[in-house]
């Protein structure tokens, strides 16, 4: 990945705990890398293949002009994940804010805070057998669709299922979806149970009826063991209803336990 940087671009602007730097305001310090692939744009002498720093210098000025926090903890998290979602190139960004002078009642140059975001792949599986099926999964797909914290990429057809683990009950509709986050696993986690609740989802049976169901498969090439999430997802290589799908839309992409691909394991699932 390549790099892009801003050093020191200067701000003034109403950020702090106290009333006279939340009011009155202050000068503030900020740094940013773009991290993208400039490599087109380097052949092609073309600026539209790369990200116009001017353009973003201006609007790190405006977000921090008509924004106040309390903490620049607070402004750096949103203003990253706002330039994020507003150049399209950018694949991460690590930023910092400095506080010159910060009011501490010593002698201090500057505070500062620095972070780094950046877009993950993830792939969720859908599915949904009460009421208006294809109308529940269509419109959590339109809300991810219309939510910055999202690009979608691939979606798998929609295809009728049996119910899994022998309970009585409609078929189902399911399919998979790829997508970009800047959340990380627990915030997408936090974001698909809203839009469950949202199509009345109620949690009641396990592998009962439901009007929605939006799990994480992968995230990036992680393995995570909690108590409330699991990635991989801890059953999905036993799923033809999720490895079906994932096939049509990631043939190649490798389970970061098992190491072998969508395809590989869809094969061995049929062959049990």
């Amino acid at each position: 990945m390549d790099n892009i940087k801003i050093q020191n671009l200067e701000v003034f602007a109403k950020h702090g705990v106290l009333k006279e730097e939340n009011v009155l305001g202050q000068k503030f310090l900020i740094s940013v890398i773009l991290q993208l692939d400039i490599k087109e744009a380097g052949l092609s002498d073309d600026l539209t293949k790369s990200v116009h720093y001017g353009e973003v210098c201006h609007f790190i000025k405006k977000f921090m002009e008509e924004h106040t926090f309390y903490l620049i903890e607070a402004a750096a998290e949103q203003l990253t994940r706002d330039l994020l979602a507003s150049f399209s190139k950018l694949r991460a960004v690590t930023l910092e804010i400095k506080k010159p002078w910060a009011p501490i009642g010593l002698p201090i140059d500057t505070v500062s805070v620095e972070i780094n975001r950046g877009w993950h792949l993830a792939y969720i599986a859908f599915g949904s057998n009460v009421g208006d099926k294809e109308g529940h999964i269509r419109r959590a797909v339109n809300s991810m669709e219309t939510d910055k914290a999202f690009r979608i990429g691939k979606i798998s057809d929609i295809i009728t299922t049996k119910p899994y683990g022998n309970i009585g009950q409609d078929d189902f509709l399911n399919g998979c979806l790829e997508i970009e986050t800047y959340l990380d696993p627990f915030e997408l986690l936090e974001k698909l149970h809203q839009l469950e609740k949202e199509a009345s989802r109620k949690r009641t049976v396990r592998w009962g009826p439901r009007t929605l169901d939006l799990d994480i498969l992968l995230y990036d090439d992680m393995v995570l063991d909690t108590e409330t999430l699991h990635i991989p997802h801890m059953d999905m290589h036993n799923r033809n209803f999720v490895l079906e799908p994932m096939v049509q839309i990631a043939p190649f992409k490798r389970h970061p336990v098992f190491y072998k691909t969508m395809e590989e394991l869809l094969k061995e699932l049929k062959a049990l």
